[in-house]
C-alpha cells in the first residue's frame, strides 16, 4: 500500500495529440501507451474532438467537474456524463466524439488491456467508513474532493491522503480494507484484476 501524489504523476500528451493527460499509475511501471497492461489517468478536456484510440483496451471514463461531456460511440445518439453519473464503458477501439457541454470538464479515465485484465470503476459519496472485502489483485483510490482520506489494509496498516492524491493497494492480501472519512468526500475507486493465462 502506498501513497501517490502530484510528484508521482506523469504529464504527457494525448495519444492523439489533442490535449494532455495526467498519469497517475501505469502497470508495468515505466509502460508506455502500446505496452501497458493498465493504466489509470485523468484529464482536463477543453475543446471538442475524438477520442484516441486504442485497440484491444477496454476502458471505463467518469466526469469530476463541469457542466458535462457527451460521448457518442460510432455515430450512435450522444451519452452526456455529469459529475456523479456512473461511468461510461466503452472498447478502446471504438470511434467516439466527445462534444462539451458547457465549457471544460476533468475526467477519470481506467483502461485495461483486454487480453490481460478487466476493471471496474466506481464513484463514491463517502461520509464515515466503508468496509472493502471484494479482492482484487489491484485497488486504486483516488481523492477527488474532501478533507482527507484514511485506509486500513488487513494487517492494520494505515495510510492517509489529501485531495487529489491516490492511494495504491496492489496485494490481494490487504483486502479486506477499510476506508474513512471525516468530512464528506468524493472519490473514485478503481479495481483490477489479471486474467489466468
Amino acid at each position: 500500500m502506498r501513497k501517490l501524489s502530484a510528484a508521482d504523476y506523469l504529464v504527457m500528451p494525448w495519444k492523439n495529440g489533442g490535449g494532455t493527460t495526467t498519469q497517475l499509475a501505469v502497470g508495468p511501471a515505466g509502460a508506455d501507451l502500446e505496452q501497458f497492461d493498465w493504466r489509470i489517468s485523468s484529464a482536463r478536456v477543453c475543446a471538442d474532438g475524438p477520442f484516441s484510440p486504442f485497440p484491444g483496451v477496454d476502458r471505463s471514463l467518469a466526469v469530476l467537474d463541469g457542466a458535462g461531456l457527451a460521448l457518442a460511440a460510432g455515430g450512435t445518439a450522444p451519452v452526456l456524463l455529469r459529475p456523479g453519473a456512473a461511468p461510461f464503458r466503452f472498447r478502446g477501439e471504438q470511434q467516439i466524439d466527445a462534444f462539451l457541454a458547457d465549457g471544460p470538464v476533468s475526467d477519470f479515465n481506467v483502461m485495461t488491456r483486454r487480453d490481460r485484465c478487466m476493471h471496474e470503476l466506481q464513484l463514491l459519496e463517502l461520509d464515515g467508513s466503508l468496509r472493502l472485502a471484494a479482492r482484487a489483485d489491484l485497488l486504486l483510490a483516488h481523492l477527488v474532493s474532501g478533507a482527507g482520506l484514511a485506509c486500513r489494509d488487513a494487517r492494520g496498516d494505515t495510510l492517509r491522503c489529501g485531495p487529489g492524491d491516490t492511494i495504491l493497494i496492489d496485494s490481494a492480501n490487504a483486502f479486506p480494507l477499510e476506508f474513512s472519512t471525516a468530512s464528506p468526500a468524493r472519490l473514485c475507486l478503481a479495481s483490477i484484476r489479471y486474467k489466468e493465462t
